[in-house]
């Protein structure tokens, strides 16, 4: 099973639940992905996919910085399984946040801004 596809995310953070698309795909064998959320577009770095700890799905982490609702620097790590992500969010030195996410079906737009 692959993690690439594109994935509608829900971060809970202390000030509210956020929705984000998050897009995954392999270009010359490379994982790479954008996320895109409250009007804004940008690049996942430090992607990396391993196996999860417990075999069971994979691990995925990655970095994005956004400017909004805030300028934050974000650090992300979910598990995988099948169509189903959970994890966390990390800002620096706030706490952390849930992460939640399913994959979309295949052919579903990648345009699309995330549902409210």
């Amino acid at each position: 099973m692959s993690v690439e596809g594109i994935w509608d995310l829900t971060v809970s953070t202390p000030i509210g639940r956020i929705n984000a698309v998050v897009e995954l795909l392999r270009q010359d064998g490379v994982l790479t992905g954008i996320a895109r959320g409250a009007g804004e577009e940008v690049p996942l770095g430090d992607l990396t996919l391993t196996c999860a700890p417990d075999g069971d799905g994979y691990r995925l982490t990655w970095k994005q910085a956004v400017t909004k609702p805030m300028r934050l620097n974000l650090a992300f790590a979910v598990t995988v399984t099948g169509d189903a992500l959970a994890g966390t969010s990390k800002a620096g030195r706030l706490p952390a946040s849930k992460v939640t996410g399913r994959r979309r079906a295949t052919g579903a737009r990648t345009d699309a801004e995330p549902r409210p």
